[in-house]
């Protein structure tokens, strides 16, 4: 089953994630237009799949893993299941959501999955989206991730999340306080990028040697993220760990969970 963002949404079927991501398509938030696959219509996709991604109108899309016990307050299946990013034909979407089914049955879910004391074999959905190709990207926590302490902490690199999101380089790194100043800043030498790909997936590449010392947000980018920041937290009511991505100076988020004890740091 194909659910809009535009439809109504349940945890139990579509996942945390896909929950979230519709909300805040709703809210009017800077959410990329996708839809979900429901937990129960990853076995059987037909002609279905093919008329949702023409209505995306995308040269490219996102296909992400939304697990039911994913993302929710208590456990984050953060970086254990699958994402597929730049997939330019429907071929390519439906091998990535059988990806996203087998990851639920890897070592590191199993693992995570007897760590936390949560249900194993997870229920899996998934979203599929339009591809942000992004040139700069990273991640946001509306509490410090490492001491709890009340202020917002941004990290982020040159091209997609990935180069954060698995420590493929030292991020910039800012701290706001609540009311979105600029507490402390640091510069890393962002030596390589996820990038896209020309036919399809994505690519790491060498950073010219002129940007990787430069910002990879500029000061209006940093202030309209601590913006819809704070959207977030009004629209879950509580802090946000948050991924984002910018694309022709237009910040998008790509998604809102809320913070877990330890945060993904």
């Amino acid at each position: 089953m194909i659910i809009d963002f535009s439809q109504e949404t349940s945890i139990a079927v579509v996942g945390c994630k896909g929950h979230n991501l519709a909300r805040m398509w709703q809210a009017g938030l800077s959410v990329p237009a996708g839809f979900c696959v429901a937990s129960d219509g990853m076995d059987s996709l037909n002609s279905d799949l093919n008329c949702a991604l023409q209505r995306l109108e995308s040269p490219a899309f996102a296909v992400r893993s939304s697990a039911i016990q994913e993302d929710d307050t208590h456990d984050s299946f953060a970086g254990i299941l699958v994402s597929r990013l730049n997939i330019k034909s429907a071929e390519g979407v439906l091998a990535a959501l059988w990806e996203i089914r087998k990851s639920t049955l890897a070592a590191a879910a199993a693992s995570y999955s007897r760590r936390r004391n949560v249900p194993f074999r997870l229920r899996i959905a998934a979203i599929v989206q339009r591809f942000i190709p992004a040139e700069a990207s990273g991640v946001l926590f509306m509490r410090d991730p490492v001491s709890g302490a009340d202020q917002i902490v941004v990290e982020g690199c040159w091209g997609l999340g990935p180069g954060t999101v698995e420590g493929l380089v030292r991020p910039d790194r800012w701290v706001l306080s609540t009311d979105g100043r600029v507490v402390s800043s640091y510069i890393g030498d962002k030596d390589a990028a996820v990038v896209p790909n020309e036919n399809g997936g994505t690519t790491h590449v060498h950073v010219d040697a002129a940007r990787r010392r430069r910002p990879c947000l500029p000061p209006a980018s940093l202030a309209e993220l601590f913006r819809l920041a704070v959207e977030c937290e009004r629209l879950f009511e509580g802090p946000q760990d948050i991924e984002w991505a910018v694309a022709a100076d237009d910040v998008w988020l790509l998604q809102s969970r809320p913070i877990t004890s330890g945060g993904r740091m």
